[in-house]
């Protein structure tokens, strides 16, 4: 009996778990690599509020953020500004892509490139925030498939609990048909 001590008290003792050790060495052990990622997340979190803690923009700030809006619009409203001149001035139109004609084919590359770029990371951007209030969506199917099934339920109780339809004489019926 001593002896079968000894060898559990090495194994499995309080001093050290001799078997975990070695698996240890073999597998991470999952409750600390998860501590560690609670911390390291914990720690861009405190980066995080460090870096956005300013309450107010600069004016520097506020003038730089309302020129990244500027693009798409005036993108879009100059564009539409292209049709409307075509339609009211043709010839001012047409003399005005004429010009646009010149310019050469590798500085249309590199305007090309500047908006798929722009437009790109945007598109990325949206794409992520589209995928994650998919899987918002995805996590809320549960909550509403038991609702469902709870409105069922009431629902087929409210069928069941109905009394049956009387089928004795109607008084009001019968009132209404001797006097049409």
């Amino acid at each position: 009996m001593g002896l079968i001590t000894q060898v559990m008290g090495l194994l499995f003792g309080p001093g050290g778990n001799m078997v975990r050790e070695t698996a240890e060495v073999f597998r991470v052990n999952a409750e600390a690599s998860d501590m560690r990622a609670a911390e390291v997340q914990q720690a861009v979190l405190k980066q995080f509020a460090a870096e956005f803690a300013q309450m107010r923009p600069g004016l520097f700030d506020r003038l730089i953020d309302a020129l990244n809006r500027l693009p798409r619009p005036m993108l879009a409203l100059g564009t539409l500004g292209l049709f409307v001149s075509a339609m009211f001035d043709p010839i001012w139109f047409a003399a005005r892509m004429q010009g646009i004609a010149l310019v050469p084919e590798p500085l249309w590359w590199l305007l090309g490139a500047i908006i798929s770029f722009y437009f790109g990371a945007r598109h990325q951007a949206k794409g992520q925030e589209f995928q994650r209030s998919v899987m918002e969506t995805m996590a809320r199917v549960p909550v509403m498939t038991g609702n469902l099934r709870t409105l069922r339920q009431f629902d087929w109780q409210a069928e069941n609990d109905l009394p049956a339809p009387q089928t004795g004489p109607n008084p009001a019926l019968e009132d209404w048909r001797a006097g049409a």
